[in-house]
């Protein structure tokens, strides 16, 4: 039966009256259609009973007529569907923006997990091996591409991903696909744990990090528990309690069937906690032992997976950049970013981490302050002002804030340069999603 439009539709020249109007529009959907992808993220979502949008409903929605918000389960399913907010979907578009671009990307996206999840439930008391398999492709892919994607981004498709691990580990009993599940599961939980760090929630990031170590734990998987002892350790020395981080990398770094690359990795968190402490001799044996090559061993989750569970060349140079600050050897920080600038800018493009490069930049300024280069800092600087505002995240927040500091310095009170950058630093802090806590300033800068 065909559909009757309302009479201010027709209008000619008439402006949608919402969000959801304008991309229902770009979808060419039917209310018919609507209501179909409606249910089936319902369905997606695991929403008790049947929801469903009456086509009266939609018409008001669409239209701009809704009375009062929708019940919370309705939002959450719009929010699925379109990957903004019941409120926004409901707001008149900008006037002065342009309307949300039809994401084809997404579109298909959706589309094709809508396909597997009821091909999924045909399988009724078990799963298949191919579901599993695009499990962990999903996890894996989202590690491999962290460094792309803005963190509340990774943090979404995390928690969804771990969501819908957790429906499939309930409808198997065959031990082995319990067994991957719960790996998988434990690798999510790591990912939402650093994004959530990334954001700024260190309380949720410390929870979510011994959530992964329980999945390791329980999975008999030790790469994962070595990976969330490393995030737990650098949770705490941003939170000032470096005692407690040096702690947990050493107890990580006991654990069996680790390779060279989680050895590193967990030797430069290491180094920084004691360069926190002031403890020079520490830190530099950990240093030392962060750039030993090893001895070949690998681990499936540091090297086969890699991406975020990795620790690349520049990561290391970066880091070991960082300590070299807290220990007050700005020669060595100084070189250590350079070398962490010449490594990431070595790699293509789309493969270079906005992380390392506004991290490692920042440093080279707060290294070159040291010794009083003003023009060398400020020039340094250029490759932080291009991070987006939505990937400017703790680490990097932290270190913009130590180049404020020491901008304070006697040596640069009275030149226009220094207030002109610090000036810029503050409103560079200042857009970003991510709000350091005062404890870990405080750490940063003892």
């Amino acid at each position: 039966m065909a559909v009757e439009l309302d009479a201010e539709e027709i209008k000619m020249g008439e402006s949608p009256k919402t969000v959801l109007k304008v991309l229902v529009e770009q979808k060419h959907w039917t209310y018919r259609d609507f209501n179909d992808h409606f249910e089936a993220a319902a369905r997606r979502l695991g929403v008790k009973g049947n929801l469903t949008v009456s086509e009266a409903q939609f018409r008001r929605w669409t239209s701009g007529k809704i009375q009062s918000s929708p019940a919370a389960e309705t939002c959450r399913v719009l929010q699925d569907m379109f990957g903004i907010s019941a409120e926004q979907l409901f707001m008149a578009p900008s006037t002065d923006a342009p309307a949300p671009a039809f994401n084809l990307e997404a579109e298909i996206d959706m589309t094709a997990r809508e396909a597997q999840t009821e091909a999924g439930a045909a399988a009724s008391a078990s799963i298949s091996d191919t579901a599993v398999e695009q499990l962990r492709d999903d996890v894996h892919r989202l590690a491999r591409r962290y460094n792309a994607l803005p963190p509340f981004e990774v943090l979404r498709t995390a928690r969804a991903l771990r969501e819908d691990i957790e429906q499939h580990r309930d409808r198997t009993q065959v031990p082995i696909q319990q067994q991957e599940l719960l790996i998988l599961a434990g690798q999510a939980c790591a990912i939402l744990s650093t994004a959530a760090f990334d954001l700024g929630s260190f309380e949720g990031a410390t929870r979510l990090a011994r959530s992964a170590a329980l999945y390791g734990e329980t999975a008999r998987f030790e790469p994962l528990r070595a990976f969330a002892g490393g995030t737990l350790a650098y949770i705490a020395y941003f939170s000032g309690r470096p005692a407690d981080a040096a702690q947990y990398a050493r107890r990580a770094a006991m654990l069996p069937g680790l390779g060279d690359i989680a050895h590193r990795r967990l030797s430069a968190i290491e180094a920084r906690a004691y360069g926190h402490l002031g403890d020079v001799a520490s830190a530099q044996r950990a240093l030392t032992m962060s750039a030993d090559a090893g001895d070949g061993s690998r681990d499936e989750l540091h090297d086969d997976v890699g991406g975020e569970f990795g620790f690349s060349d520049e990561r290391l140079a970066m880091s070991n950049g960082s300590t070299c600050l807290l220990l007050k050897d700005g020669p060595q920080a100084e070189a250590a970013a350079e070398r962490a600038l010449e490594l990431v800018s070595a790699r293509p493009p789309a493969a270079r981490s906005l992380a390392v490069v506004g991290g490692a930049a920042a440093d080279l300024a707060t290294a070159r302050l040291m010794r009083g280069d003003l023009d060398g800092a400020a020039h340094a600087l250029t490759q932080v002002w291009d991070v987006p505002m939505d990937q400017r995240a703790t680490g990097l927040l932290a270190r913009a804030r130590q180049v404020r500091r020491s901008l304070t310095d006697l040596r640069f009170r009275e030149a226009p340069l220094a207030a002109e950058v610090g000036e810029r630093l503050e409103h560079f802090a200042r857009g970003a999603q991510t709000q350091v806590g005062h404890s870990s300033v405080a750490a940063l800068e003892s």
